[in-house]
């Protein structure tokens, strides 16, 4: 089996995306089907939708797009009430498999109990240790159950506080939508690394990942959820608390590069527009006398536009892109295997031989998808291929709901500039700097004291502790040492 996504096997995952309605006449869950779709850029691996029917929840989950499995009358029928949550999902923690489908439910003692997450808890690990031991028994190998069971086993005595000490307990990065008895509540890790938004349909309530999704229900944006806001919502009213202490935000910034769709807003700036701006300053850093540029579709479109705008060089589509192929196809061998990666993405021969172009892309992760596209145009017969990265070199893993490979298969991580460039057989390859990106964004550059994002995966800086990957590298120094020893 072979993914005809050849160009996004090579990308950074997206994380999750999720989506939750309250105070509808009805068929919420319908509205949430819609949200997932306008989401399904953020995790194609599997879809899941809770709904509250003022009796009792009602769950559907499965593998695969929202498409085929939420499209169909039956399911949604299946899925009643006023209010309901769902999620899109890759598995950045976690087996792929059906139990690890959110939303993640659970009869409490306080009633029904269902969660979306988008992010990761970074001491997941040992805090799943410490509740097996005192008698937990997980149903998953999510870290998002992690949060049930410290709801569960809370001694606090209101549902709210409950889960507030909860979140109190874990580390790391989420976006949370849950669902009660008493009612829906929404909420964003203090630091804000993932993305959360209100809006309103009528008189119901409407939280998601993205504007988008607001937009392709007929929503009107209110406003962002806060970096450690929580915002309870209790049919068609809504009340907002901060309970824990304020910390400077640090969005993650790849959501302007790459996971946010482009029609989206995030932090008030147009993603289109910062992705634009970002392909701008590249071609201020590094010129190329070239005659075409052609993005890589389609994340490296904005990009693209923005650097032949700066440059003066003609933007064309030299790679086309079918979006008419699923995900999987069965193959006999090597040779059908590798004309299925044409099936995806296909040169502009006519348009590309004997020219001297520009690639834009947004990231190079382990630089096998450049190196397929460099060798593409060199069969389309063009007389240079530079390449352009709308991203600085990605040196580090993320740990906050990215699925990103461990850093040793990270091409940035194991070369220089010029290894790269010799690696994907390029003429020439840059990156826009971290104090560009940042300019693009609207600011001045990084500033190293206080940056205003979180940008780990380029320079290392981690704004949270990392207690599960602190405690592997102790477990890895003890093993390494022993072998010394020995």
């Amino acid at each position: 089996m072979l993914t005809t996504h050849p160009f996004d096997d090579d990308k950074l995952r997206e994380e999750c995306g999720i989506f939750g309605v309250s105070g509808t006449d009805g068929e919420a869950s319908a509205l949430v089907a819609l949200g997932l779709h306008a989401l399904q850029h953020r995790g194609q691996e599997a879809a899941g939708i809770s709904s509250w029917d003022g009796h009792q929840f009602h769950t559907h989950r499965a593998m695969g797009h929202v498409a085929g499995n939420f499209d169909r009358d039956d399911v949604i029928r299946a899925l009643p009430g006023t209010a309901a949550c769902g999620h899109v999902r890759y598995s950045t923690t976690g087996e792929t498999a059906l139990r690890n489908v959110q939303p993640l439910y659970a009869d409490l003692a306080s009633g029904g109990f269902a969660i979306a997450h988008n992010g990761n808890i970074s001491n997941a690990m040992r805090l799943r240790r410490e509740l097996v031991r005192r008698g937990s028994i997980f149903q998953s190998t999510s870290d998002t159950e992690t949060i049930i069971h410290l709801v569960a086993t809370s001694h606090y005595r209101t549902l709210l506080d409950k889960f507030i000490d909860a979140l109190k307990q874990v580390e790391g990065a989420y976006s949370l939508i849950v669902m009660t008895p008493e009612g829906m509540i929404g909420c964003r890790d203090p630091l804000g690394i993932r993305p959360l938004v209100m809006g309103k349909l009528g008189d119901a309530i409407i939280l998601a990942s993205e504007t988008v999704a607001l937009d392709v229900v007929g929503a009107e944006f209110v406003r962002a959820i806060e970096p450690g806001e929580m915002v309870i919502i209790q049919g068609r009213e809504h009340r907002s608390i901060t309970p824990f202490p304020a910390q400077r935000p640090r969005p993650c910034i790849f959501e302007h590069v790459y996971f946010s769709r482009p029609d989206s807003i995030v932090e008030d700036r147009s993603v289109y527009s910062v992705r634009k701006a970002i392909g701008a300053q590249l071609a201020i850093e590094a010129p190329v006398e070239a005659d075409l540029v052609i993005p890589v579709p389609d994340s490296g479109v904005p990009a693209a536009i923005g650097y032949a705008q700066q440059s003066g060089i003609p933007f064309e589509l030299g790679i086309i892109r079918s979006h008419y192929i699923g995900r999987t196809f069965i193959q006999p061998g090597d040779k059908v295997r590798h004309l299925g990666v044409k099936l995806k993405h296909n040169a502009n021969r006519a348009l590309i031989r004997g020219k001297r172009i520009v690639l834009i892309d947004d990231s190079i992760v382990r630089g096998t998808t450049s190196l397929k596209i460099v060798q593409m145009m060199r069969e389309a017969g063009a007389a240079e291929v530079h390449m352009r990265i709308a991203s600085p070199p990605t040196r580090h893993s993320c740990f906050y709901g990215v699925d990103t490979p461990e850093r040793a298969k990270l091409l940035a991580a194991k070369m220089d500039v010029g290894g790269m460039t010799d690696f994907i057989h390029a003429d020439s390859l840059a990156f826009v700097s971290i104090d560009g990106l940042y300019k693009a964004l609207g600011e001045d550059g990084r500033s190293s004291a206080r940056p205003s994002h979180c940008d780990a995966c380029f320079t290392g800086d981690y704004p949270t502790t990392l207690t599960d990957q602190d405690d592997v590298e102790t477990v890895d120094q003890f093993a390494l040492l022993a072998e010394r020893v020995a």
